[in-house]
């Protein structure tokens, strides 16, 4: 069964292949949402000057153009959540694309549910994005993080975590649902020498979820994108 959305938003599929479009814009109907269909690149970025857009489904081999430079034109001027769905499987393409400003990355084939699940989780970063949402006080799991006091608490209890730490979890949490690959973290917490040193985020993250996630073994909340990155799910 397939859940409904929290409410009707507009959806651009863009892809070139027309059985694949047709499959996508069905699913995502029948999941209660508009969804408008793009086969290239220039139909793509007249559909979201045309009109609001909630989240983007695109596929990078278009025949007008490769969608890298489509999502790298988008972000000068949009935050439109968008959802690359692509046969290119290799680490380095799934990092162009979360580098180039994607906020996630399916390869094909895929799952039509996991897909809806990725529709979801961006349109709720949409909702906070257009109402400047940025609370205070985030609840996940039964972690507690007050923003406004630097205060954390898991099952009513105060958890002490470092400063870098502190300002990991902030980060991951400040873009929840969102894939954000290694040295797009590297660069936030310690800068653009760091930029290679992955193990300093295995580290930190392996200490978060040892203080915060009720199975450190089995995370809920900070996942890994393996070879990518890390994606923190709020709920």
């Amino acid at each position: 069964m397939i859940d409904k959305p929290i409410e009707t938003v507009r959806i651009l599929v863009v892809e070139d292949q027309i059985d694949i479009a047709q499959f996508i814009e069905k699913a995502l109907q029948h999941a209660g949402w508009q969804v408008t269909v793009s086969h290239s690149m220039t139909q793509a970025q007249i559909e979201l000057k045309r009109q609001t857009t909630q989240t983007m489904v695109l596929d990078l081999g278009l025949p007008d153009g490769d969608g890298l430079d489509l999502i790298a034109n988008i972000r000068t001027w949009s935050q439109t959540p968008i959802i690359v769905l692509s046969a290119r499987d290799q680490e380095s393409d799934k990092i162009k694309a979360l580098d180039a400003g994607a906020d996630d990355y399916l390869t094909k084939p895929f799952s039509i549910n996991e897909l809806l699940a990725r529709v979801r989780t961006q349109l709720r970063r949409w909702a906070q994005i257009d109402k400047g949402d940025d609370a205070p006080v985030v609840q996940f799991g039964s972690v507690v993080l007050d923003r406004q006091q630097q205060r954390i608490t898991r099952d009513g209890a105060v958890v002490h975590l470092t400063q870098i730490e502190y300002q990991l979890l902030c980060h991951l949490v400040a873009h929840a649902g969102q894939v954000l690959t290694h040295q797009q973290l590297l660069k936030y917490i310690w800068g653009q020498s760091y930029a290679e040193n992955a193990h300093y985020l295995r580290i930190y993250m392996s200490h978060l979820r040892k203080k915060l996630e009720r199975n450190p073994t089995q995370p809920e909340h900070f996942l890994t994108e393996t070879g990518v990155g890390y994606r923190f799910v709020l709920e």
